[in-house]
């Protein structure tokens, strides 16, 4: 099975969002099923199945995730952070100013789903392959 210091080495090869499906491969070739990012303090946690879970510790300070979403200008800047445009943690601010809680990535389906504070859906995309 995977370990935390497998997915921080898979990690550290992220400079900004074009490295993403890469990534995606590396930890789904580990073992991973799917995980949660949460952006309030950037711990992670990844799952093989029902039955096994590695949390990655948080990353930086915990910061505010606005109450209300900013749909568009999320997804104008997601476009942004995907063409490599700004690095992750520009990611995770404008993430926390414009309401995302945090992300599920599935390997089973290769989608990546944006979520708000109340749990909402804001977002779904497929994770180029």
């Amino acid at each position: 099975m995977f370990t935390a210091e497998q997915i921080k080495s898979a990690h550290s090869k992220v400079k900004s969002g074009a490295d993403f499906p890469n990534y995606i491969k590396e930890i789904k070739a580990l073992g991973v099923t799917h995980y949660e990012a949460y952006v309030t303090d950037g711990h992670t946690e990844y799952h093989h199945g029902s039955d096994y879970t590695v949390i990655v510790e948080p990353k930086y300070e915990p910061i505010a995730i606005a109450d209300v979403p900013k749909t568009e200008t999320f997804k104008e800047e997601l476009l942004a952070h995907q063409q490599g445009k700004t690095d992750y943690l520009t990611f995770i601010t404008m993430c926390a100013e414009t309401g995302i809680e945090k992300w599920e990535i599935c390997m089973g389906k290769m989608t990546c789903t944006y979520y708000d504070k109340a749990g909402n859906a804001i977002l779904t995309e497929a994770i180029p392959q």
